[in-house]
Order: structure tokens, then sequence, then C-alpha cells
């Protein structure tokens, strides 16, 4: 539902009654649109907006392994399972690692939280990962 301000009073959209003192109310909740807003504080807000749009579970993707990884269908537990196995890395110290992922190598900078590539089973073979302390399997 969309919402208007109208001379500084708040309307769901379609309730509009310009030059009238009468407020917006909530057809959801039967509050009065003002103190929905005002109850409303801008942390819950931006909590609610970080975790729709956070697929990635925190860590950066460079745009080189997000070429790599573009025909890779991840789900968001596969997101996750990555943000673990940084974490993983991290409580031990780690700061480049390995993750062994499905059928995937991903190297990662533990220190910046970024994902620096990812390399496919086929491609992995007969490479050689260098500037690594860490390798985690998940």
């Amino acid at each position: 539902m969309g919402y208007r301000i109208v001379n500084g009073q708040v309307y769901s959209v379609g309730k509009i009654n310009v030059g009238s003192t009468q407020q917006g109310i909530d057809s959801v909740s039967g509050k009065n649109l003002n103190q929905k807003v005002k109850d409303a504080n801008f942390s819950e807000l931006l909590k609610n907006e970080i975790s729709k749009t956070s697929h990635n579970a925190g860590y950066t993707i460079s745009n080189h392994a997000a070429e790599r990884l573009k025909g890779v269908q991840f789900s968001s537990e596969d997101y996750n399972s990555i943000a673990t196995g940084l974490e993983k890395a991290r409580e031990k110290g780690s700061k480049n690692t390995l993750m062994l992922y499905k059928n995937m190598a991903i190297v990662a900078s533990v220190e910046n939280n970024t994902i620096i590539t990812a390399i496919d089973n086929e491609r992995a073979k007969d490479n050689v990962f260098t500037n690594i302390d860490s390798v985690v399997i998940l």
C-alpha cells in the first residue's frame, strides 16, 4: 500500500482529502497514519530494508568472482554457507582462505570480507593456489 503526504499529513493512496483536516487511517492496523509513522523508528526500518536486500550475508563479491559465478545459481542457503565458511576462517585467524564448496573452489580475503575468485571443479585441476593460509571445506 502506498502513502502520500499532503500538507504535512500522511494518507494512504486512494484516501486523499486535500484541504480536509481528516487524517488517513491505515486499513490494516486501524491506526492513524501519523501515529503509525511515528511508531516506526529509523533503526527498525533500516534493519528491515537491509534484510530484504541482503542476499550475500554481509560479504562482498569482487567483479572477477561475479564474472566467474554468472552461470552458477546460488540460493540464499548457499550464500549463507559461504558466510559461515568466512566466519570459521576468521575465528581461526585466517587472512586469505580457500573454501571448497559443492563443485567450486572459492578464494576469499577474510580480512576484507570479500570473495576474490571462484573456480569450478574442472578449471581448478592443475592449478596452484598461492597466498592462502587456510582451507575451509563446506
